[in-house]
């Protein structure tokens, strides 16, 4: 099992080190990533700052078992741009192991450090039989 504490940290400094970028443009460039767990915690960190930089209250991915990948945000029913279904899959993969989850469906509180502050979020995951969802709450 990966060290959940590095993964968490390794969130935080990706959201610091993107904090100047448009999250959204980074985003829509993860499918291209060779490393795909550098590219999950890339795409976590840039949720999370889109996620604070436009007031959303929500973002789901979702993946359903025929590869499809989507992603929206509640704020508004608008579509984000796609990490592609292998990155999808160590999103999922790296989430509940952040969240310390075993079960097939769980929510957790998730505190992100983001500069001199930090950010209180709600996780959630379902494994479905046709489908798996990570939902990413702004509170």
């Amino acid at each position: 099992m990966k060290d959940v504490q590095n993964l968490h940290l390794k969130v935080q400094e990706l959201c610091d080190c993107f904090s100047t970028t448009d999250p959204l443009k980074e985003m829509s460039e993860i499918t291209n990533d060779e490393d795909r767990l550098e590219a999950a915690l890339k795409w976590l960190a840039l949720s999370a700052l889109h996620g604070v930089n436009d007031n959303a209250k929500k973002i789901k991915i979702k993946k359903t078992n025929d590869g499809n990948v989507s992603v929206t945000a509640e704020y508004r029913d608008s579509k984000l741009p796609s990490p592609g279904p292998d990155v999808a899959d160590q999103i999922f993969e790296v989430v509940r192991e952040m969240i310390h989850l075993e079960d097939k469906k769980g929510k957790s509180e998730f505190v992100l450090g983001l500069g001199e502050s930090s950010l209180d979020l709600k996780i959630s995951v379902k494994d479905k039989d046709d489908y798996k969802k990570v939902s990413i709450k702004f509170t």
